[in-house]
Formats: C-alpha cells, structure tokens, sequence
C-alpha cells in the first residue's frame, strides 16, 4: 500500500518551554478512495528519538493500513532530530530518559492519541507499539481507555521502576489498571538474551 508522511508540532502543557512535541504521522494512500479510513496505531521510539530504523518499522506498519503516529520522546531536551547511534547519543539518550517526568510521557501519549483521533482517515481503534523505551511506553499507553491493544518488544525498566520521575507502572498493574472487560489486550515480547530485562 502507498504511504504519505507528515508531522504535527504540539505544544506540552507540562513543559512549555521545551521544543513543541513533533509526532510524525505515516498514513496508508488509496488512490480513487480519498475518504477511507484506517486504525490508529501509536508507535514509540528507543531513546534515540525517530530514527530512520523507527520511521522504516513506522512506515511497515502503515503500509499494511493502518495510521502510524511517531512522538518524539524528549522535546523536553531538545528538538525531534534523532539522537545518534553511538556512545555520545546513548548517554545522551539514556540521560533524557530518566531525567524526564513520567507525566510528561503520558502526555505525549495522550497528545499521540488526541491527535490519531482527529484525523479524518483514522476510524478511531487505536493501539500502540514500541521497542526498549517504546516498549515501556506502548505499555504505559495501554492505561489509556482508548486504546485496545499493545504490542511492546523488549520494553526496558518496568521490572525496576526506572522509566523516569514518577516512574508508577508496576503500581498501575498491582492496582489493576488492565485487568477486567474491555481493558486493552497486551503482547510482551523479550529477547532471550536480553541484558537490560532479568529471566526471572
């Protein structure tokens, strides 16, 4: 399926005087059928930020139908400019990561899913996704009632409680957040090689 890129620039209430949080959107394209509508999936990055790999994997999953918004985790920091694969932008990203207020991340969730909800060609069904950080956050996403489902691939520091400040994942479980009729489906993939996530 043809797919079309964009992005959206959203002003943080929690920090506003930090960039404004820049979700890029990848939509499918059916040429002759202006009107159609698609799911909504929210797809979260490492701490790298959109990355090419995360705009590939993105645009994957767009091409199969389905409207893809990317949010860039620390706007708080700096601008959505992807931070590098090496030492330098592992630290950097590393140090965003736990420096940022939890409250800040399910803002962009929120932001994320306000703005799926928006778009004319998104039906509203909305789910999430991501790897490492994204993990957590697709699993901090699935809180929201909106959503139906999350598939979250290697997600780091729920096991620890080390995702930032405030950092109250495993106390959402514990206290049932997912539990019960029409709780959103969840999917948690870990490599068995895993360094960052124990066996046990």
């Amino acid at each position: 399926m043809l797919i079309q890129k964009t992005h959206h620039d959203i002003s943080s209430k929690l920090s506003p005087n930090g960039h404004p949080n820049r979700i890029f959107i990848i939509s499918p394209v059916i040429p002759g059928y202006p009107n159609a509508k698609f799911p909504g999936i929210v797809v979260f990055s490492e701490i790298y930020q959109v990355t090419g790999p995360v705009e590939r994997f993105a645009g994957q999953i767009a091409s199969h139908g389905f409207v893809v918004a990317c949010p860039s985790s620390f706007h708080e920091f700096q601008g959505p400019d992807p931070i590098p694969y090496d030492v330098e932008g592992t630290d950097r990203g590393n140090k965003f990561k736990v420096d940022k207020e939890v409250a800040g991340y399910d803002e962009d969730a929120k932001d994320a899913i306000d703005l799926l909800m928006s778009l004319p060609n998104c039906n509203g069904r909305i789910a999430a996704t991501g790897m490492c950080l994204g993990g957590h956050l697709a699993f901090r996403a699935a809180f929201d009632p909106r959503v139906k489902a999350a598939v979250c691939f290697f997600a780091t520091d729920i096991h620890t409680a080390t995702l930032g400040h405030g950092d109250d994942s495993l106390e959402n479980i514990k206290g049932g957040v997912l539990t019960g009729p029409g709780k959103a489906e969840l999917i948690m993939i870990f490599g068995k090689q895993d360094t960052h996530v124990p066996r046990a």
